[in-house]
């Protein structure tokens, strides 16, 4: 399936957003900012990537981390994942944050977050007064399916 993205360039972007690979899942956004910039361990930025989107009505845009940055220097968004609503039409901005243990530089052009372009569902909200017990999962949450459950079973199956 193919969904066009409407890019209105703004004169201080670098790049359009593009795929890097034939199967990469995110068009990768650069950094319009005319000299490097760097952000030092623990602090937060606000990076312009020079373009304004309009994401079909029924979708959403999914900003996420690179994740060699991320590996290679700790750079991450500091919202997570950031969403652009469809009706959304400001300049798309990467909400930085250096996790890493030194300061990081970004260089003019340079590949800062990948966004992916993906459906979603408009829900109608339907109040109960009781809801199904979630089959075997319940409550239990925050890890309550991961290595506790998995000791439980060796433990339970030990002779």
């Amino acid at each position: 399936m193919t969904v066009t993205l409407k890019i209105k360039r703004l004169p201080h972007a670098k790049a359009l957003p593009q795929y890097a690979t034939g199967g990469s899942a995110g068009l990768d956004l650069t950094a319009a900012i005319e000299k490097p910039l760097t952000l030092a361990a623990g602090e937060r930025i606000r990076i312009p990537t020079g373009i304004i989107v309009q994401i079909p009505e029924g979708y959403e845009g999914q900003v996420r981390a690179r994740s060699g940055l991320a590996d290679k220097a700790g750079i991450c968004l500091s919202n997570g994942v950031g969403t652009i609503d469809s009706d959304y039409r400001g300049e798309v901005v990467i909400l930085a944050m250096n996790a890493g243990k030194a300061a990081y530089t970004f260089q003019p052009g340079e590949r800062v977050a990948q966004i992916i372009i993906t459906p979603v569902p408009k829900v109608q909200i339907e109040e109960v007064d009781e809801l199904d017990d979630g089959a075997q999962r319940g409550a239990g949450g925050f890890g309550s399916t991961g290595r506790t459950a998995i000791m439980n079973k060796t433990t339970n199956t030990a002779s």
